[in-house]
């Protein structure tokens, strides 16, 4: 008997010490796979998307995302132009193309002063006549899309690049989105002209890209008056690009207030749903971001708030 109690004494303490050792080693268990998680979301936040501007098959810049895998300036802008050049690998989708001539390599990436500078091998002057301009355009356009650049110096083999390849037409040593991209000219004088850059939608398959074009028109009003009485007739001079913008719509009024651009529109801003459309946001806000410098617009309709977009907001 006194066996078999001194037995079932070992047996209870032993199982205690089991479930001791067990309830005991659970938070080093949930702690383990906190850290993993973290270390995941570590991970995950370390994908970045920039923009970069790619042709499509209207002969349009259009533009696309990218992942690139790091915060680094440099680091990212040599991503950029590997997806911007053409190669072997290059697999974009919907038919969509780099336009940086095959076999360009880059000497040498510089960002200071809120300034990049590419040194490009001489591949880089190997442009067909009728794309030098749409390179240089999706070059500027894409490292702009980064934070913090206030301009793009483009050197070949250690020379700046102070004309294009084949027209010879001069370049600026700085360059900015000041060179315009898809651009179209619409005048009939040499007086009274501006230059607007408008946002479009360029639908191909079932995805929407946002296509930027740059107008040359006599015109002295408000650009964003221009902005909006394009987008609502797109239908008419634009072939195969599109704006959700309904025709009747009209601008009744608008001002820049501390870095906000406030669009006051009739009923017709609205949808069938009483909904403002996210390419109607996207274009009219795309539009304003490229012509004024503010960093959110404010959709109203009658006087009433209905929409906001920041600048990282967009798409």
């Amino acid at each position: 008997m006194l066996r078999t109690k001194a037995l079932r004494k070992i047996f209870i303490t032993t199982l205690t010490l089991f479930i001791l050792l067990t309830v005991y080693s659970i938070p080093n268990t949930l702690e383990s796979n906190v850290l993993k998680t973290n270390l995941e979301i570590e991970t995950t936040t370390g994908l970045y998307t920039n923009s970069i501007y790619l042709l499509n098959s209207d002969n349009y810049l259009v533009k696309t995302k990218i992942l690139i895998d790091s915060n680094d300036k440099k680091e990212q802008v040599s991503k950029m132009i590997s997806n911007l050049t053409i190669s072997d690998g290059s697999n974009f989708p919907n038919g969509l193309k780099a336009l940086i001539p095959e076999g360009t390599k880059i000497n040498e990436i510089v960002y200071a002063d809120k300034k990049i500078t590419v040194d490009f091998s001489k591949n880089f002057l190997n442009m067909e006549v009728d794309k030098e301009k749409q390179i240089i355009s999706s070059i500027v356009y894409s490292l702009f899309d980064l934070d913090d650049v206030e301009g793009v110096s483009l050197l070949v083999e250690g020379e700046n690049l102070e004309e294009y390849p084949n027209t010879h037409e001069k370049l600026p040593l700085v360059l900015d989105k000041s060179i315009g991209i898809n651009k179209k000219y619409n005048l009939s004088s040499r007086n009274d002209i501006s230059k607007v850059v408008i946002y479009y939608i360029d639908r191909i398959g079932n995805d929407n890209y946002y296509v930027p074009v740059t107008k040359y028109l006599n015109d002295d009003r408000d650009k964003v008056k221009i902005i909006v009485e394009e987008l609502a007739t797109s239908y008419i001079y634009e072939n195969n690009l599109m704006s959700f913008l309904h025709s009747n719509v009209r601008l009744l009024d608008y001002k820049e207030q501390e870095n906000v651009m406030f669009l006051n529109f009739n009923d017709y801003l609205f949808d069938s749903n009483d909904k403002v459309l996210e390419e109607v946001a996207y274009t009219i806000a795309y539009s304003v971001f490229d012509n004024y410098d503010v960093n959110q617009v404010m959709l109203q309709v009658n006087g009433k708030n209905v929409d906001t977009i920041g600048i990282k907001d967009l798409p």
